[in-house]
């Protein structure tokens, strides 16, 4: 599961066309941070994963690799 956050957080950055620096500044936190999400060298805390999923418009399940769709589960 890790795998697909470290992935997708990477690619829904780029995709933005956002740096990580600016990604850490929205977020705020220091880059290097950010950095070690993206590259597997820390766990992304779920309060973190939530900013970065509603920030992007899609779901946790998405970021986590649970499903191949971008947008939220119909309620």
């Amino acid at each position: 599961m890790a795998y697909y956050q470290y992935k997708r957080i990477r690619d829904l950055r780029e995709d933005a066309g956002l740096s990580q620096m600016r990604i850490s500044e929205i977020l705020h936190m220091h880059k290097t941070t950010y950095t070690r999400y993206e590259t597997g060298e820390r766990e992304i805390p779920l309060n973190i994963a939530i900013l970065l999923a509603k920030y992007y418009d899609v779901s946790l399940d998405y970021l986590a690799g649970l499903t191949n769709e971008k947008g939220h589960s119909p309620k």
